[in-house]
């Protein structure tokens, strides 16, 4: 009977440690995929909650592993810097490499920033895209050049945006890089 009993229990553990390694083996394998949505999403978050991000600046970051690089435009040198500092401090960042490119400073850039601004979030059917604390569309002025980056609603809201920052005054030219989105 003793013998019958611990033959039973060595079964079944067996069998029990033969299901279990193909579920042991799948969590495995997810755990590098779920830290890196992980360590994604905590980039994304430092960095919309930087305090001089304007929707005059474009950040963006690629994660690969433990290596994240920062690209991007900005009108301020220090939110480069402090882009750099605050991922350098996420847990799981080894290693940071910083390829934000700074504006260059311009009376020429700032009149035309403000105004692109006005024309497209005091325009009704964009002013929607202006609410809230990280308004969704950016507006990049580089020597006169406009690139708007960001996501709207739907195609017509995107041609919109692009006619609007087309009728500025004192603009060489206007890329609309914003994607349609939910």
């Amino acid at each position: 009977m003793k013998l019958t009993n611990y033959l039973l229990k060595a079964t079944l553990t067996g069998a029990l440690a033969i299901l279990l390694s193909p579920t042991y083996a799948f969590a495995q394998a997810q755990a590098p995929a779920v830290q890196q949505h992980d360590l994604t999403s905590k980039v994304r978050h430092e960095l919309v909650m930087l305090p001089y991000f304007t929707i005059f600046d474009n950040l963006g970051y690629r994660v690969d592993g433990s290596t994240v690089t920062l690209l991007g435009k900005v009108t301020r040198p220090s939110l480069r810097q402090d882009a750099e500092r605050v991922v350098k401090n996420i847990e799981g960042v080894d290693r940071v490499q910083n390829e934000i490119e700074v504006l260059p400073l311009s009376p020429f850039d700032s009149r035309i920033r403000w105004q692109e601004a006005r024309a497209i979030y005091g325009f009704p059917t964009l002013n929607r895209y202006g609410m809230g604390t990280q308004p969704s569309i950016r507006i990049i002025v580089e020597n006169g050049h406009v690139t708007l980056e960001g996501v709207v609603n739907n195609q017509a809201d995107k041609n919109v945006a692009g006619i609007r920052a087309n009728g500025v005054p004192g603009v060489f030219s206007v890329t609309n890089d914003l994607r349609v989105g939910s």
